[in-house]
């Protein structure tokens, strides 16, 4: 708006000073005149000018109505109104200073009286032509601010949708990196997974509802921080337990050494809540399946229900695993146990026959890490695709 404030200021600053200017030395011009009918009016008797002076006043004047000609032209950009006044100013100077013609000085009056009108109809058409430009600007501005606000809403949706079952750090990289490209159906090695509450369903017959929800908040709340802290991808939740993969959709170093140290902080986060259950009488235990291998990676569902999550044998592998385990026993897949056990004690459970898979799989039951002192801190996700 400050663009058009200052053309408004030249128009009384500038443009009524050419009306000024060109009126004073008019009036001077024909002083005897122009006193003759304002005298009677106001009770004045004739003055008398000295010609010498009345000739300066009258192209002085002329004068200052063509200077605020040319600022006005340094507004709307147009020469004609100046150069007509200057013409204008000649004229007049040129009857006072070489042969006097009433006629021809008149004409001089005239064309700096038009010249000071067509300056004025020029500054309006300026003016008026910079609002319709304003307001063209202020409408894109407007479509272009509904875009962006658009786009933000889409943003933030998108965002949300992949912290549904992504850490929210691992979710702001892909979107400041626009790879939500690799939420595409592709195959990639992980390791996964499942952690099951054994005997949920006695638990919520013997209990209240309220305090079932108490119960799975606090599972899910700490069982959710340590995925987050060890930069796991939530597959789903389901009411009393949690599946989790790593290595994709973004790729890290080291899927199965993850996994484990996930398992085992899991096992020991339950424990701590099992002993304020056991308080509110309540029996359950946790199991946990994890297996390692390559699956393919995909969005599953319908608009706003979907997950991120891995298909394959890998994945059904540890869902057997979590099922077939005990109260507190972590089952690890022969895969995963030849990939991590250099670091991890672990002995084996034998040949297991696992529900919907065909031949009985060589497990291990993991205890622990051999050395948690030589263990380096968990690096951050690599940024390769």
């Amino acid at each position: 708006m400050a663009d058009l404030v200052e053309p408004r200021r030249g128009i009384f600053r500038f443009g009524l000073l050419a009306y000024l200017g060109a009126g004073v030395s008019l009036a001077v011009c024909f002083w005897k005149l122009v006193f003759g009918l304002v005298a009677p009016i106001v009770g004045l008797t004739f003055i008398e000018i000295n010609p010498h002076l009345q000739a300066v006043i009258m192209w002085v004047f002329a004068a200052v109505a063509v200077v605020a000609l040319f600022f006005d032209r340094k507004q709307h950009g147009e020469d004609a109104p100046f150069l007509i006044g200057l013409a204008a100013l000649i004229v007049i100077v040129g009857m006072l200073y070489t042969f006097y013609d009433r006629t021809i000085l008149a004409s001089g009056y005239v064309l700096l009286l038009i010249a000071a009108f067509l300056n004025q109809n020029r500054m309006l058409s300026f003016l008026n032509r910079r609002v319709h430009a304003q307001a063209a600007e202020l409408a894109e501005m407007n479509n272009t601010l509904e875009s962006r606000v658009c786009h933000q809403v889409e943003e933030i949706e998108r965002l949300a949708r992949l912290k549904r079952f992504l850490p929210g750090e691992v979710a702001d990289l892909m979107m400041t990196e626009g790879k939500e490209s690799l939420l595409e159906g592709h195959r990639r090695y992980i390791a996964c997974l499942f952690c099951d509450i054994r005997r949920f369903t006695s638990m919520t017959e013997a209990m209240e509802p309220e305090d079932v929800m108490d119960v799975l908040r606090s599972f899910h709340e700490g069982a959710g921080r340590l995925v987050v802290q060890y930069r796991g991808t939530i597959g789903y939740r389901a009411g009393d337990g949690v599946m989790v993969f790593f290595n994709d959709p973004i790729p890290c170093d080291d899927p199965d050494l993850r996994v484990v140290r996930l398992a085992l902080d899991l096992q020991q986060a339950f424990a701590d809540l099992y002993q304020r259950w056991a308080k509110l009488g309540v029996d359950v235990g946790l199991g946990i399946g994890i297996a390692s291998g390559y699956a393919t990676m995909g969005v599953i569902g319908v608009e706003g229900r979907s997950d991120y999550t891995p298909i394959g044998n890998a994945v059904n592998l540890a869902a057997r695993l979590s099922d077939h385990a005990q109260d507190g026993e972590i089952l690890i897949s022969r895969r995963t146990y030849v990939e991590v056990e250099h670091l991890v004690t672990a002995r084996p459970a034998g040949s297991v026959s696992l529900k919907g898979i065909a031949q009985p799989v060589e497990a291990f039951l993991l205890e622990g890490l051999r050395d948690e002192s030589v263990l380096v801190p968990l690096p951050t996700y690599s940024n390769r695709s």
